[in-house]
């Protein structure tokens, strides 16, 4: 089975606040996203650059997973981010508006041209209607090595915005291109995580939206606010009765009387060894979260 990495919960971390990006260290995440983008004044992107690409190799984030989100290439801070990130070498770099795989392919030819670590990877925000339109092109860009793809971001925010779709309670507009996100990512093997909340003083609607998040099949829920990371930690890993569902179901099948069977009866439910696959996956994740503690 394919290394497991946590992502319950991926914070946003303003490039231009020092003092944010200190206190990170302490911040149980499972990752920080780094931003040069959104959160960043056009005269200070300079200096969040530098500030950004020091922090990360200074470290002191311990097992979080560090990801630098630049400028697109099609702005002036582009080509200068991707460049200090390269060098700064986090876990991974986000790349805004991925609209097309070719908006990849140019990534990737850069990260050769600038000597990447091999260890960094890309991660693609998927924000813009053409984005939904070309889903399945542009996970496809993941079997290109050069690519690096290894996970989709949602900008729900800016697809809202493009769409006219309001962001309503149960997300009703943004369903079918939050699916068709997904889809993408799994016929293609790489990782999926959900939109932004901005109600901050709604924890309901927060825990809400990540209960709906994780049952949709994100891998985990892109966060705004320190204050949310404790649900999204919580939601969107498995819960102590489906781990000791994983764990019957695996040594079920593990029983020489089973060998070769596609399916068994299982405490009065049948199961298939389609089921055990996903039982691992689940003991699989549990356990990488449990070395996290």
């Amino acid at each position: 089975m394919t290394l497991i990495r946590p992502r319950r919960s991926a914070l946003y971390m303003p490039g231009s606040n020092a003092r944010a990006m200190e206190k990170a260290k302490s911040l149980v995440a499972d990752v920080v996203i780094f931003d040069l983008e959104d959160a960043v004044a056009p005269d200070a992107k300079a200096q969040a650059r530098e500030q950004v690409c020091a922090a990360v190799q200074a470290g002191g984030y311990g097992e979080r997973e560090l990801v630098i989100r630049v400028n697109g290439l099609d702005t002036p801070w582009g080509e200068a981010d991707l460049a200090a990130a390269v060098a700064a070498a986090p876990d991974a770099i986000l790349v805004p508006k991925v609209s097309s795989a070719e908006t990849l392919a140019a990534v990737g030819l850069r990260l050769r041209r600038f000597g990447a670590a091999e260890r960094t990877r890309v991660w693609a925000m998927i924000e813009t209607p053409l984005a939904i339109l070309q889903a399945k092109s542009i996970a496809s860009a993941a079997h290109d090595v050069d690519t690096r793809l290894t996970c989709f971001v949602m900008g729900t925010n800016d697809l809202a915005k493009d769409t006219r779709a309001r962001l309503l309670p149960g997300r009703t507009a943004m369903l079918p291109w939050l699916m068709t996100a997904l889809a993408a990512a799994r016929a293609h093997g790489i990782d999926i995580l959900d939109g932004v909340y901005n109600a901050l003083s709604d924890a309901d609607g927060f825990r809400a939206e990540c209960e709906q998040g994780r049952d949709c099949g994100f891998d985990g829920k892109t966060l705004i606010h320190p204050d949310q990371i404790a649900a999204a930690n919580e939601i969107f890993a498995p819960s102590s009765g489906e781990i000791d569902n994983a764990r019957a179901i695996v040594a079920a099948f593990d029983q020489p009387e089973h060998a070769g069977k596609g399916a068994i009866s299982l405490n009065g439910r049948m199961v298939e060894r389609l089921h055990a696959e996903v039982a691992k996956r689940t003991l699989a994740l549990a356990e990488a979260i449990a070395r996290r503690s």
